[in-house]
């Protein structure tokens, strides 16, 4: 039943999620949420008299923000505080109270800490990357980031997929973000494969949702930070720490 990449036979096509799962930006964007929302709730506080909770970069992170569109994480980590604040426009300026503002903030800063501490690739990863690429078989990168582009430039992996999906990509084409399915499906397209015969790589609870509600043939979670029964309730058929163990158990 499985083949040489440790996946079902026959796959054709192969759609993974970037930060987390080939690159070891999910810590950097982590760090920015909490940058960004900690300046905020720590003024809100001030202002109101309230007491100061900082944002989880474990649990909030994982719940409310990972994976989704930067928006919709902003919006979903703001209604789990209660905090109700404008839309505003993509012209606010970064900071300003609105979810836009909040928005632009965090991608500033996640810009800043890539530039400063450049991107890490996950060995493993790079490895079952070019095993699949060997294989003659399509790849497409499926992510909410807007700065996908520089990212896989930086890593030295862009040459590796024939088709991009990211947060520029669904703003145009107007695709909602995980865990909606819709991205993956729109990479399903791109490289020609139908979704019953493609596998999704997610290390993000909303992307392991995103892979099960677009019924795609197989769904890998990918187990950074501790949280395997967590991938397995969201519809993974398999977690594994380390993409390389895929190649290792076929």
């Amino acid at each position: 039943m499985f083949g040489a990449l440790g996946v079902p036979d026959p796959t054709r096509g192969f759609l993974f999620d970037l930060d987390g799962v080939l690159t070891q930006t999910a810590k950097q964007h982590a760090a920015a949420w909490k940058l960004m929302f900690d300046e905020f709730l720590a003024q809100r506080a001030r202002d109101g008299g309230e007491p100061f909770v900082a944002f989880d970069s474990g649990a909030d992170y994982d719940t409310y923000v990972d994976g989704k569109p930067r928006l919709a994480g902003t919006q979903s980590f703001l209604a789990s505080r209660h905090i109700e604040l404008p839309m505003g426009t993509p012209q606010d300026p970064p900071g300003a109270p609105t979810v836009h503002g909040l928005s632009m903030r965090k991608n500033d800063l996640v810009l800043e800490l890539i530039r400063t501490q450049g991107v890490t690739v996950y060995p493993g990863s790079v490895r079952y990357l070019h095993a699949v690429r060997g294989a003659g078989l399509p790849c497409a990168v499926v992510t909410s980031s807007a700065n996908a582009g520089q990212v896989l430039t930086s890593a030295g992996l862009d040459e590796l997929f024939d088709a991009r999906v990211d947060g520029l990509v669904a703003l145009r084409e107007r695709l909602a973000g995980k865990p909606a399915p819709d991205t993956f499906l729109a990479g399903a397209r791109l490289i020609g494969v139908p979704p019953g015969a493609a596998v999704v790589f997610e290390d993000a609870l909303a992307g392991v949702a995103a892979g099960r509600a677009g019924r795609f043939g197989y769904v890998v979670g990918v187990d950074r930070v501790g949280q395997a029964d967590a991938l397995r309730a969201h519809g993974a058929d398999v977690v594994v720490s380390d993409l390389a163990e895929l190649l290792d158990r076929s």
